[in-house]
């Protein structure tokens, strides 16, 4: 259905920029009134308004009444999916597909994960068997909670250097007292892992950029490698997150350096990036990637066990035997430990549900991170009660579960059998590991982090990204990671806020040939029309970035663009400012009392606003504003191009002058002497819109001042017609048969 506007307020703006009389001006309106179909937009009445609001109202419980219809229509089988995610792939086990995959990938990374935790503790600052511990309850308890099916959780590096960092500050490694507060703050890290998780926020991680993490990870691991040089170099250096001290550390005990563990160190390395290298590159070696940690341990005890170097030290006594239920203590110094916990969830977060997803998404399966969080936070929680410091998932050992073939969580499963058995049986043997073999493991997992390559991706596609890269990175390494880590979420969140306070606005134009109007800056080829300018906000307003938009308004008013690219009735200045709200999704309450203040300061210099295509919850809040009716409900468009039609009537009327009336009244005869002829021989003109598909183009004159008008339907005998003028030869173009 349509509606006819004839031009409803000429007599009101026939008074804005000419010196016309108001006889003349209404004369010409009548002989040049042009009907234009508008699809009529949908304005909102008392009742839906009552109705809009009510909803409105209700939105608030609108997350917990879908959550309350699903669990209404839940089975008790689906509860228990829901609970416990290892029913979900129990229930479709498939065992003569899935059997020995998920036992080769399962025993793969639980022999890569036995030398890699006991390297991982020590770098925490703990002793190898918190590692050993770490690396087996929390894998049981992550294989019934968690929802992903190829993540190996357990000690990481940069969690460890985390635990180090802080826990150094406050209690001495060879306190019970540090041991005692790094359990702690596995339980502080699950219960803020099972909250976010419950209360579904794991959407506040989107905010910090991935930049920031890769310039964070980055610096991370340059002081992860430092601070295990200690090892190589067969002295002790400061315990520190800043490479300035540790630096100066290493140089100031140079003299001290031992040659033995540095060579076997460095050799150990060596091999572990070559097979690492080897695994990577040739699908039928990748089995010596999972087995370079292994090769490891194995070539380190067996040198020390044959030649018993003096000079090399090792791990020392282990204790045998499964880890003990105990409950966390020193809960006096949780407040000094929450800035950790929430660092620490936050790369969880990050890291693990990122890898997750990513994993999911290969294998074919959904994966719920609200859920994936939990999980992780169930398996902290229970893995302090046992001795362990915080765990997340491990990119290395999710990578090498996935390419050894894991299917479902009985990988995981087999990885903590391997971890209990090592517990049990073998902990004799890694008495005489090297200390340098397992900073080997270390500095050879790390090293992947290094990414170099990020920051010169970033350079070439995007300056500000690579900026935040390299001030995170930079401040890691020089402030520490604490201030590392504020510093660059802290200028993410600006970027964001910048961002969202000066959104794009940009200034269309219409594609030639169609009713299409795009960014004239975007399509050069797009032409505009005077007097009339068309705006889109490209985002929300709120009370943010309103300042903003007015002042791009302001000036899109005053910086009027006097290209050649123009078409329509040449004016002096601005009279119409028509708003694309399409992008819009929401307005507040300053946005709103922002679009009233525009209108009166419009209204004030005689120029009228239009608005196009707001959406439902844009519109009712102008209607319940009185913004809507202040507008007037007849500058309400649903196209842009509706818009344009409607103010070009107001902007010809205004322009016309009763000489063009003179010279239109010489050639009427012969116009229609044309018009007729066109009948006899084609049949009745076509009578759509210059909106529609099809369309009458017939030419007129140009009037004695030379101005081009653009192609616009006239009302002549009751039909509609297009007038507009010849590119070529006004006087002798030929009438143009209708076109699709």
């Amino acid at each position: 259905m349509s509606i006819s506007h004839a031009s409803p307020s000429a007599g009101n703006l026939a008074s804005m920029g000419t010196n016309s009389n108001s006889s003349s001006s209404n004369s010409i309106s009548s002989m040049l009134n042009r009907q234009v179909k508008v699809i009529p937009l949908q304005h909102p009445s008392t009742s839906s308004n009552q109705q809009s609001s009510s909803s409105s109202s209700s939105s608030e419980n609108s997350v917990f009444k879908k959550w309350k219809t699903k669990a209404e229509r839940m089975t008790w089988l689906e509860w228990m999916k829901f609970f416990f995610p290892c029913i979900r792939w129990i229930s479709t086990y498939n065992v003569s597909e899935y059997l020995q995959p998920d036992l080769m990938a399962g025993i793969t990374v639980g022999i890569m994960l036995v030398p890699q935790a006991m390297s991982y503790a020590k770098l925490a600052g703990l002793h190898p068997i918190y590692g050993l511990y770490s690396g087996s309850i929390p894998i049981f308890i992550y294989a019934i909670f968690g929802s992903s099916r190829q993540l190996a959780i357990g000690p990481v590096a940069l969690v460890s250097l985390l635990v180090s960092n802080v826990l150094g500050k406050i209690a001495d490694p060879t306190d019970a007292l540090y041991t005692q507060l790094a359990i702690l703050l596995a339980l502080m890290v699950g219960i803020l892992e099972c909250v976010m998780g419950i209360l579904r926020l794991g959407w506040i991680i989107r905010f910090i950029s991935h930049s920031v993490i890769s310039g964070f990870t980055t610096s991370s691991a340059i002081i992860i490698a430092l601070s295990q040089a200690k090892y190589f170099l067969g002295y002790s250096i400061v315990r520190s997150s800043e490479i300035i001290p540790l630096i100066e550390s290493v140089i100031a005990g140079a003299h001290q350096f031992n040659w033995r563990p540095f060579l076997m160190g460095s050799s150990i390395l060596a091999i572990l990036l070559i097979m690492k290298h080897l695994g990577k590159t040739l699908k039928s070696l990748r089995f010596l990637r999972a087995g370079g940690p292994l090769t490891a341990v194995v070539l380190g005890t067996a040198f020390v066990k044959i030649f018993h170097p003096a000079s090399i030290s090792v791990v020392g006594d282990i204790p045998q035997g499964l880890p003990k239920f105990s409950v966390p203590k020193s809960f006096d110094h949780v407040r000094s430990l929450i800035p950790t916990a929430l660092l620490i969830t936050g790369v969880a977060i990050l890291e693990s549900v990122g890898i997750a997803k990513a994993l999911a998404a290969k294998n074919g399966y959904e994966l719920d991170s609200n859920q994936e969080l939990f999980g992780l936070g169930v398996a902290n929680i229970c893995g302090s009660f046992f001795s362990a410091y915080p765990t997340t998932g491990s990119f290395s050992r999710s990578a090498v579960n996935h390419e050894s073939g894991a299917k479902t969580g009985l990988a995981g499963l087999t990885m903590g059998v391997i971890m209990c058995c090592a517990l049990l049986f073998m902990t004799p043997l890694f008495r005489d590991i090297p200390q340098c073999a397992l900073a080997a493991i270390v500095i050879s997992a790390v090293m992947g982090l290094v990414d170099y390559d990020e920051a010169i991706f970033l350079w070439r596609v995007d300056k500000k990204d690579f900026f935040l890269w390299t001030v995170t990175s930079v401040t890691t390494l020089f402030l520490g990671i604490e201030y590392g880590v504020l510093i660059g979420v802290g200028f993410s969140l600006a970027f964001v806020i910048h961002e969202s306070a000066n959104p794009h606005i940009a200034v269309l134009g219409r594609l030639p040939g169609t009713t299409v109007y795009r960014n004239s800056k975007q399509y050069p080829e797009a032409y505009t029309y005077h007097g009339i300018v068309i705006v889109r906000i490209d985002a929300p307003i709120y009370f943010a970035n309103t300042s903003f938009i007015k002042e791009r308004l302001q000036e899109f008013e005053i910086n009027i663009d006097d290209g050649s690219n123009k078409r329509g009735p040449e004016v002096e200045r601005i009279y119409f400012v028509i708003l694309e709200m399409a992008p819009v999704t929401y307005i507040d309450s300053s946005a709103v009392q922002a679009i009233r203040d525009l209108h009166q300061e419009y209204k004030s210099r005689d120029i009228q606003i239009a608005i196009s295509n707001p959406n439902s919850e844009v519109l009712l809040a102008l209607a319940n504003s009185g913004v809507f009716d202040q507008i007037g409900k007849e500058w309400f468009f649903v196209r842009v191009h509706d818009a344009v039609q409607v103010c070009l009537q107001h902007v010809q009327s205004l322009n016309e002058s009763p000489k063009s009336i003179d010279l239109l009244n010489e050639k009427k005869s012969n116009f229609f002497q044309r018009l007729s002829r066109h009948q006899e021989s084609d049949g009745s003109p076509s009578t759509e819109p210059e909106s529609g598909n099809k369309e009458t183009r017939i030419f007129i004159h140009p009037d004695e001042t030379g101005d081009r008008r653009p192609d616009r339907p006239i009302s002549l005998f009751g039909r509609q017609w297009r007038a507009g003028e010849s590119e070529k030869n006004p006087q002798t173009e030929p009438l143009l048969p209708p076109k699709d």
